[in-house]
């Protein structure tokens, strides 16, 4: 796919200047966003629903005289990742998620080495191989950890092509920004599907921090490492780092709500199933309920205070998530309990139609009418899973 402007021999409207949008699937969209971020190096290995991603970075990054490097396996990929994001290179790795299991050792050094890095997960349908299908299953693993150890990593969550777009450089910025992985969080509806897409790209300005490893020329050495031996050193590092999480916690929490206005029934959802919810918040509202949705973009930091804020006149609160169930527990912890939790979720590359997220919609506001109202189940959660 080539992204062409037309040139005319007359003066052109300021309309006519404007970027037109372009049709393209989303991997190759988050593939082309991250090269107009600056991206130096691509590191990767071929898996479904994302090879389109490692191809299209295939063709271009030698276009551009910069790093493309098809790994002999995820490993591979991830180290390479590591030892070139060391240097200060931009660097992205993508993959989907039995890939992303493979490289959880690395990511738990490169959140200790304290080395920025972009990672892109296109989620598909597990456990084990599990099918090609979409899926939203690995939340637990992007937003507790995902390796071992006592850290996090910001994880951006989008809902369209578009959105993906602005949040690749975001991600960059964020990882820079704090010096830490970033994972962006899709599924294989994001990665396949095709949308138009304004061709508008930003790139986050470069700051050297003076920690990259350039080569000790003129200047006392400088050391990237996770390891600590003695108790005392790791200890404080750690104290560190979770300074940083604090940080990361108060400042990039990211949400977007629609219809919540007047809403007594709150959707949560992210993704493609916010997408889903978005159809059927319209269905729902013209049979007379008034439905709103609240969508995190972080995954991790999650929005919890504002949802909090947002479910506190809600009678009730309906999670949709592609999986049994996973950010639902963070609902749960936000809300404490203070409103009845619902939950619909589709497993095994199946996703959630509008009409069966209606009817979750229904089920809740009638579970929860005036003349009900004070009969949650003891942990404010029913269940709906499919």
């Amino acid at each position: 796919m080539v992204l062409m402007t037309t040139a005319t021999a007359e003066p052109a409207s300021q309309a006519d200047q404007a970027p037109r949008p372009v049709l393209m699937k989303g991997n190759e969209a988050m593939a082309e966003a991250a090269i107009q971020a600056g991206c130096d190096a691509y590191f990767g290995y071929p898996i479904t629903p994302q090879a389109e991603l490692l191809e299209w970075m295939a063709r271009r990054m030698p276009e551009l005289g910069r790093v493309f490097v098809q790994a002999e396996s995820e490993l591979g990929a991830i180290n390479m990742a590591l030892g070139a994001a060391a240097t200060g290179a931009r660097v992205l790795v993508s993959s989907s998620s039995p890939g992303m299991s493979l490289m959880a050792e690395a990511m738990s050094y490169m959140a200790g080495s304290e080395v920025p890095m972009v990672l892109i997960n296109v989620m598909r349908g597990g456990p084990g191989l599990g099918s090609i299908g979409p899926s939203q299953a690995d939340y637990f693993q992007a937003t507790k950890g995902h390796g071992h150890g006592d850290y996090r990593v910001p994880v951006l969550a989008p809902s369209s092509i578009s959105e993906a777009v602005a949040l690749t450089a975001d991600a960059f910025e964020v990882a820079e920004r704090y010096r830490t992985p970033v994972i962006i969080l899709a599924d294989g509806v994001m990665g396949q599907a095709m949308e138009p897409v304004v061709p508008v790209y930003r790139t986050p300005a470069r700051e050297p921090a003076g920690w990259e490893l350039t080569g000790a020329v003129e200047r006392d050495p400088r050391v990237v490492r996770s390891l600590h031996l003695r108790p005392e050193e790791l200890e404080a590092h750690n104290h560190h780092l979770q300074a940083k999480y604090a940080a990361i916690t108060e400042h990039e929490v990211r949400w977007a709500g629609e219809d919540l206005d007047d809403a007594d029934i709150v959707i949560v959802a992210y993704g493609t199933s916010a997408r889903v919810a978005r159809t059927a918040v319209e269905r729902a509202r013209e049979q007379g309920l008034r439905v709103g949705i609240f969508r995190p973009i972080s995954l991790w930091p999650f929005p919890s205070a504002e949802l909090a804020a947002v479910a506190l006149g809600a009678r009730a609160v309906v999670v949709v998530e592609m999986s049994a169930g996973q950010m639902v527990e963070d609902v749960r912890l936000a809300l404490g309990g203070r409103t009845p939790i619902f939950f619909h979720g589709r497993t095994g590359g199946m996703v959630p139609t509008p009409g069966e997220v209606v009817e979750a919609v229904v089920h809740a506001a009638a579970v929860t009418a005036p003349h009900l109202a004070g009969h949650p189940s003891p942990d404010g959660t029913k269940a709906v899973t499919r």
